[in-house]
């Protein structure tokens, strides 16, 4: 039998991910499992290669951290925390590759994550954080479409 005992819901806030959320909300409840819900807020030093861009303040990344930190506790109210042994993680750095090291490092056992199902240029241009952490994950990942198919009752 398949054992999952920790589940992983990156999330960027779409509504793609909210969509992801919900799966992830109630796979934790059918396999008993614990919910990590994690964010990664990008680096904005990590985008400036040239000193003559400005750069922005420490005090600027903070506030991204605490805003994104208020985002995560309003998608789980304290009941469900409790029921799902959830933890709410705000990260920094490259998001897929945050994802990654977050699921490997916690030994998660599956990853639960919306895409965004943007077009061929859109995809090619910017790449895809779902299809680079399916490739690289260090267990199995759903990824969850909006509008998906209802298997969740409300």
């Amino acid at each position: 039998m398949i054992q999952v005992q920790r589940i992983l819901v990156p999330t960027d806030f779409t509504v793609s991910a909210e969509s992801a959320l919900t799966y992830g909300k109630e796979f934790a409840r059918a396999f008993g499992a614990s919910l990590h819900v994690l964010h990664i807020v990008e680096d904005p030093f990590l985008y400036h290669p040239s000193s003559e861009i400005s750069v922005p303040p420490l005090d600027y990344r903070r506030q991204m951290e605490k805003e994104a930190r208020e985002q995560l506790e309003k998608r789980l109210t304290a009941a469900e925390r409790a029921e799902l042994h959830a933890e709410l993680v705000v990260g920094v750095g490259y998001p897929f590759l945050e994802i990654i090291r977050y699921a490997k490092s916690q030994s998660m056992d599956l990853i639960i994550m919306g895409t965004h199902g943007r077009g061929p240029v859109a995809h090619m241009l910017m790449g895809s954080v779902a299809e680079r952490v399916v490739r690289k994950a260090p267990c199995p990942v759903l990824t969850v479409r909006h509008p998906e198919h209802e298997f969740v009752m409300p």
